[in-house]
């Protein structure tokens, strides 16, 4: 099936604001980059934490937000409700599924064990050639290191390639990743 609508930048991150400031701050560096460069953003839906912070910001600055959420989370009103679009899908399965068909690359703020998954899920598919997409990870003040360490953990017992360690790209501010050279480029500055 095709799906002509515009490609945006599909965003896993939490669903809370964190520990630190930093995330939501830079969650909110994020959404107002994305909007300004008219860039959609393709995210969870929510309007809390750093997701409510994220689409908040892409909108303020004028640009797309499209929420993707399931009907469970719509009946618990976590659901945001001023966004460009919203879709609700009937679990997380279709939820994901639905994001990646409108992504053109992905972003993994810091989150809890939803973003863990869907940041490996999303590894997992670019490892097994599923999709060709940029998959970055900006690293807010360190936070996924340890995991990082996992992961280079994993190549060093061969339980990886070292060319698909190197699928997930790490940033660790919103200028350096929009100055990378596999980020999307902005429509209009």
């Amino acid at each position: 099936m095709r799906d002509d609508r515009a490609l945006g930048v599909c965003v896993y991150c939490g669903s809370r604001p964190g520990a630190h400031p930093s995330y939501e701050q830079q969650a909110r560096a994020l959404g107002t980059a994305l909007g300004r460069c008219d860039l959609p953003l393709v995210y969870g839906g929510g309007h809390v934490g750093m997701m409510g912070a994220l689409a908040n910001a892409a909108l303020a600055a004028g640009g797309t937000a499209i929420g993707v959420i399931p009907r469970a989370m719509v009946e618990r009103e976590w659901a945001h409700p001023h966004l460009s679009e919203l879709l609700v899908v009937e679990d997380m399965h279709q939820r994901k599924a639905a994001m990646a068909r409108r992504a053109q690359c992905y972003v993994a703020l810091p989150g809890g064990f939803g973003t863990l998954e869907e940041l490996a899920e999303t590894l997992s598919w670019a490892q097994l050639d599923f999709h060709q997409k940029p998959l970055f990870l900006l690293n807010v003040r360190g936070y996924f290191d340890p995991l990082l360490a996992f992961l280079d953990h994993c190549v060093g017992e061969r339980f990886a390639e070292p060319v698909h360690r190197r699928l997930l790209q790490v940033t660790n501010s919103v200028d350096e990743l929009l100055d990378h050279t596999h980020f999307p480029t902005a429509r209009h500055t």
